[in-house]
């Protein structure tokens, strides 16, 4: 239905409300914290916005300002699940604040990240979020000049020249790292993704390699193997480590795609998992559980970081000059399933 953008009567809360037939604080409770209001009432609520054309009080003040509505979102790549529910869950906290989503993807080139910048600017996004903390000093200065707000997901830093939300990745490489070192494991295969362009992926790695350390147990070089984000290429560089001899007793996967792989590898060798090789992964993606045996993995929570790195721009959109730095480090977990076990 087009949206009438001129009407006699500006439509309020309370006229939300009564089209919805609920009380004008459920529609307060909606905006504010939608996971406590009934998924019915969430859809009565969304419906009497989209057929009254609400706009909360906050992006009716942005769009009188000449802002457009759109918050940019660049990410290294839309091609698998890595990104995914960060990007599904930045979009939905963007739509209950009557905004929408402008995704791009820069295919882990940060050169190209910075073009990506430059036309999001010139389709006047109000505000961007990219991710990682790792890109270049063009995307800074293009940031810095322009002057909008911009936050970094994913991963956490201290004292970054943007406020950051998400994890600690090299904590995630540890703790992965001391799970199988608990469990006995010595002789570790890591996995590792592509380090080019992508600090996640080197944060990860720098923890992983830390617990090794601290464990006094030294890494050879045909134990750190770099994999790209592909089940069938992991699969046959496991496949590889698999046929070798000494073959390792478990493998670190830089994350849940690559494991999927590993296990893919192990499963056409006829190697039982866990008996004769543990598996972990990173993310906690979407049917990581559900494989036989479910995968260990080290929760990242997408979701919250999409969530919250909208919530966070559309308050500096807002209210520009009333809020400090808003940085926001997430924890992270070990999901103990079926993949892994004692030596």
């Amino acid at each position: 239905m087009a949206r009438r953008l001129f009407r006699k009567c500006i439509p309020g809360i309370v006229d939300v409300a009564k089209h919805a037939s609920v009380s004008p604080a459920t529609v307060s409770r909606y905006f504010n914290s939608p996971e406590v209001v009934r998924y019915e009432t969430r859809k009565r609520i969304e419906a009497a916005i989209e057929e009254l054309d609400y706009v909360p009080n906050g992006a009716a003040r942005s769009l009188n300002r000449g802002a457009s509505g759109t918050i940019g979102l660049i990410v290294p790549t839309i091609d698998n699940a890595i990104f995914a529910e960060l990007a599904q869950a930045f979009s939905t906290s963007l739509f209950r604040h009557s905004r929408t989503m402008l995704i791009a993807a820069h295919g882990y080139d940060l050169a190209r990240e910075g073009v990506l910048v430059e036309s999001l600017l010139e389709h006047r996004v109000d505000a961007l979020a990219i991710v990682g903390l790792k890109h270049e000093e063009q995307t800074f200065e293009i940031l810095d000049k322009r002057d909008i707000p911009a936050v970094m997901l994913w991963n956490y830093r201290d004292r970054q020249s943007l406020p950051c939300i998400g994890v600690d990745n090299r904590e995630v490489g540890r703790v992965a790292t001391e799970h199988l070192l608990e469990l006995g494991h010595r002789d570790i295969l890591f996995l590792f993704a592509e380090l080019r362009g992508n600090d996640r992926a080197a944060d990860r790695r720098s923890g992983a390699l830390a617990a090794m350390a601290t464990a006094g147990v030294e890494v050879p070089r045909n134990r750190r193997v770099v994999s790209p984000y592909d089940v069938q290429a992991a699969k046959e560089l496991a496949l590889k480590a698999l046929t070798a001899t000494p073959r390792p007793t478990a493998i670190f996967s830089g994350n849940d795609v690559i494991a999927l792989g590993v296990l893919f590898a192990a499963m056409s060798l006829g190697i039982r998992i866990p008996d004769q090789l543990s598996v972990i992964g990173i993310g906690d993606f979407r049917g990581s559980s559900a494989v036989e045996p479910g995968l260990t993995t080290v929760r990242i929570p997408a979701r919250r970081i999409g969530r919250r790195g909208a919530e966070i721009l559309i308050e500096l959109l807002e209210w520009p000059s009333g809020h400090t730095r808003p940085d926001e480090r997430l924890p992270v977990e070990v999901l103990q399933r079926g993949s892994t076990a004692l030596i």
